[in-house]
This record gives C-alpha cells, sequence and structure tokens, in this order.
C-alpha cells in the first residue's frame, strides 16, 4: 500500500466527515449563516474534488496489483463525493426551506431533520474509513519502529565486529612484528655460523698443513 495514497485517503476521510457534519448544520439554517455555511461547504468540496485528483494520480503510478485495489477503493471514494454534491444541491434548491419545514412538521423530532440517514450512511462510513487509515498509519509506524530497533542492532553488531577485527589486525601487527624481529635474529645467527665454518675451516686446513710439514721434516 502506498503511503502517499494512505496520506490522502485520510485528508479525505476527514474532509468528508466534516462536509457531512457541514450539511446537517446547513439543513437547520436561514439566511446569511445558511450562505455562510454553503460557501464553507462548496470551499470543502473543491478541497475533497483534489484530493480525489490526487489519490487517483498516485494509484495510477503504481504497479497493477496494487492499483486495481486504490482504483476500487476510489470509485467509492467518488460516489461518496456525488452524493455530498447531491446533498449540497438540495440545500440550495429554492424549495429547500419549504422541504425542511415540511419534514420537521410531519416528523415531530427536531434530530429527524438534523441527520438524513444517508449522511449518516456517509458519516459512519467515512468514520470508518478514517479509522482503517489511523490502523493502518499505526501497523506502519509500529513496523518502522521494527525496522529502526533492528537496524540498531545490526549497527551494534557491525560496530563490535569492527572492533573485533581491528583488535585482530592489531594482533596480526605485532606477530607480523615479531616475525620480523625472529627473521633478523636467524639471519644474524646464519651469517654467524657460516663466518664459525670459514675460521673453522682455516684452522683445519692450517693444522692438516702443518702435519703435512711435520710428516715432511720427519720422514726427510
Amino acid at each position: 500500500m502506498s503511503q502517499v495514497f494512505e496520506g490522502y485517503e485520510r485528508q479525505y476521510c476527514e474532509v468528508s466527515a466534516n462536509l457531512s457534519r457541514k450539511c446537517t448544520a446547513a439543513a437547520a439554517l436561514n439566511g446569511e449563516q445558511r450562505k455562510q455555511k454553503l460557501s464553507e461547504i462548496k470551499a470543502g468540496l473543491d478541497d475533497a474534488e483534489a484530493l480525489i485528483r490526487k489519490m487517483d494520480l498516485e494509484a495510477r503510478s503504481l504497479q497493477p496489483s496494487v492499483k486495481a485495489t486504490l482504483l476500487a477503493k476510489l470509485r467509492e471514494y467518488k460516489t461518496d463525493l456525488n452524493n455530498l454534491k447531491a446533498d449540497v444541491k438540495r440545500l440550495t434548491s429554492p424549495n429547500a426551506n419549504l422541504a425542511a419545514r415540511d419534514e420537521l412538521l410531519e416528523s415531530g423530532m427536531a434530530d429527524a431533520m438534523m441527520v438524513s440517514a444517508d449522511q449518516k450512511g456517509r458519516l459512519l462510513m467515512s468514520t470508518e474509513r478514517l479509522n482503517h487509515s489511523t490502523d493502518r498509519i499505526k501497523e506502519s509506524r509500529r513496523t518502522m519502529l521494527e525496522t529502526e530497533e533492528l537496524g540498531v542492532s545490526i549497527l551494534q553488531d557491525l560496530h563490535q565486529q569492527r572492533q573485533s577485527l581491528l583488535h585482530a589486525h592489531n594482533t596480526l601487527h605485532g606477530v607480523d612484528d615479531n616475525i620480523g624481529k625472529s627473521k633478523k635474529i636467524l639471519t644474524a645467527m646464519s651469517r654467524r655460523m657460516s663466518k664459525n665454518k670459514w675460521i673453522i675451516g682455516s684452522i683445519i686446513a692450517a693444522l692438516v698443513a702443518a702435519i703435512i710439514l711435520i710428516l715432511y721434516f720427519k720422514l726427510r
């Protein structure tokens, strides 16, 4: 579900519920108060139409599997908007006051004029949609919080792994230093051994030469 569409949907449900209440209130008003209320209703209808257009554009920009569901919901909202326009048209008709007065006289109850069955239904539908939108927003917010907590946990694990890698790197660096020192010692020992071999070889050669000379003089 598109979060942008849900935002427009939530706004439309609020505007629709508000318009239903204003239509109900306008039916009980007369004169300038009625005109002022109708002016507010017409402005609200413009806002509702703008939200419908935004939802339509957003729904058509999504993938086909999601678009079909959103367009079906959008048709319900368009029907709701047409019903609101019909109510406003009845309120602005010349016989609106007479019809309202006759309805009041026939019913004998003030609330029968204040709220019509159709307006009640739309108000309940708008309220239900608003509640559903609120639930979806809460669920999205909860999912975002869970995702944020998971991200923080992953970052902490990565930080610990980084520290471990740095420690291992330092340890390997120390081992490299020790290997380098050992290599130098072994090289020095190898040189010293080679030097000692040459010295021992020289001594042996000198002794052999001395023995040969001694035998030579004795035999002679």
